[in-house]
């Protein structure tokens, strides 16, 4: 790729996932094995993308190389520090991650919620995925590099998105949909914030932009913290009951003492008398808990007295990672960003 001074350079962070998988067989969509295939190297294989750089320098760094069900704070923390160093470089424009599709909303909100707001609301970070291995004979993950790229190129783009199959969603409200097709993701009823068509954009909505109302972690706390605030997430269900509660809130060797609970609440909002008395229980040993939904679409309505904090839209995962931020940020070591 020709180097020309004038322009910013597209920084892309490699982190493993089906993106970057291999099989046996090029027939072999599902036994695969994930995060065998380097950034750079998932670059070369991208037809197209000189043309669409066109001229500006393209620069890879493998951050990790893990299946993203596998995904790690210890990960996060490394990520967010490399993307926001990359950020703070005049001379990038974009940084785009590939990443595994399991856990991407996961990364992305994370990233959406530590990121520097004067960084993300100025300059955009793209995380793209494959359904398919890169080793398939139909890859997916080629165009949706491709199309990560022109994003990340867009003029005014900014904060953290998602782009697969060739939409383009919001950190906040990007969701895993299906457990195969190559159109995995949707927005919920929030909808996609537009669409990448033949390299050129069309968007629906507004760029994200910061999350100004959360309390912020400085990220050099956030990458060298042994141990994140224990946070875990309960199902309400059919006769749903307090052991799983109880049995959390029980001390263990070795286990970090509960900070917080998330229960994916069935409706909105709603949990079974059982599963309520035991959160009631673990809320007055100090436990935090968080009112999610466990539907795909929709939010918990804010009740009037509701005795459980609700999760401001987000799903039960994104709830997760908001209250361990929340509970880090109150920490009294905790460096204010």
């Amino acid at each position: 790729m020709v180097s020309n001074l004038n322009l910013k350079k597209i920084v892309v962070l490699g982190t493993g996932g089906t993106i970057a998988g291999t099989a046996a067989s090029a027939a072999d969509n599902i036994g695969y094995t994930a995060a065998q295939v380097g950034v750079a190297q998932l670059l070369a294989a991208v037809p197209g993308l000189p043309a669409l750089l066109a001229g500006r320098d393209l620069v890879s760094e493998q951050v990790a190389q893990v299946d993203s069900k596998d995904m790690s704070f210890a990960i996060w923390g490394a990520l967010a520090q490399r993307v926001s160093a990359h950020l703070a470089a005049p001379d990038v424009q974009a940084v785009v991650i590939t990443h595994g599709t399991d856990t991407l909303e996961e990364t992305a909100y994370f990233l959406q919620a530590v990121l520097p707001a004067a960084q993300i609301n100025a300059k955009p970070v793209v995380l793209t995925a494959a359904m398919r291995p890169a080793s398939s004979s139909a890859p997916d993950g080629p165009q949706n590099l491709l199309d990560a790229v022109a994003v990340a190129l867009a003029p005014g783009a900014q904060g953290v998105v998602a782009v697969c199959a060739g939409s383009i969603h919001a950190a906040l409200d990007v969701q895993k949909s299906h457990t195969y097709r190559i159109d995995a993701f949707n927005s919920g009823d929030a909808g996609p914030l537009g669409y990448v068509e033949e390299a050129e954009l069309r968007l629906l909505r507004n760029w994200p932009v910061a999350l100004t109302n959360k309390a912020r972690v400085a990220i050099e706390n956030i990458a060298f913290k042994a141990h994140w605030p224990r946070v875990e997430i309960v199902m309400n269900h059919a006769g749903g009951s307090s052991a799983v509660v109880d049995a959390l809130l029980l001390p263990l060797p070795g286990v970090t003492p509960l900070r917080g609970l998330v229960v994916a609440a069935t409706g909105n909002g709603t949990i079974h008398v059982d599963l309520e008395a035991a959160l009631r229980r673990a809320q007055a040993q100090g436990v935090h808990v968080v009112r999610a939904s466990r539907c795909a679409n929709g939010r918990v309505l804010p009740a009037a007295n509701a005795e459980f904090a609700h999760s401001a839209g987000l799903s039960p995962v994104k709830a997760r990672i908001a209250l361990m931020l929340a509970l880090m940020a109150e920490s009294p070591d905790a460096k204010k960003a």
